[in-house]
């Protein structure tokens, strides 16, 4: 599954478990949590284990099942 997530006018960035539970990659924000927490989350193709690592326009993340680009 391909999802695109657009940050809306002077937003520049969302916290990456926000963004998996806000595009339905992930149950709720603890399960995202600990899904990023494992190692199961990439961001841009790198291992992201930060909980809030801020993404940004242009970037791509992926877990097993599915991705997001975010514009």
């Amino acid at each position: 599954m391909t999802f695109e997530f657009e940050l809306t006018e002077g937003h520049e960035h969302i916290a990456l478990c926000d963004l998996l539970k806000l595009v339905g990659l992930s149950e709720s924000g603890a399960a995202a949590k600990h899904l990023i927490a494992e190692g199961g989350v990439k961001v841009d193709g790198v291992v992201e284990t930060r909980k809030r690592c801020k993404i940004k326009r242009g970037q791509a993340v992926t877990i097993e099942g599915g991705s997001v680009k975010v514009g």
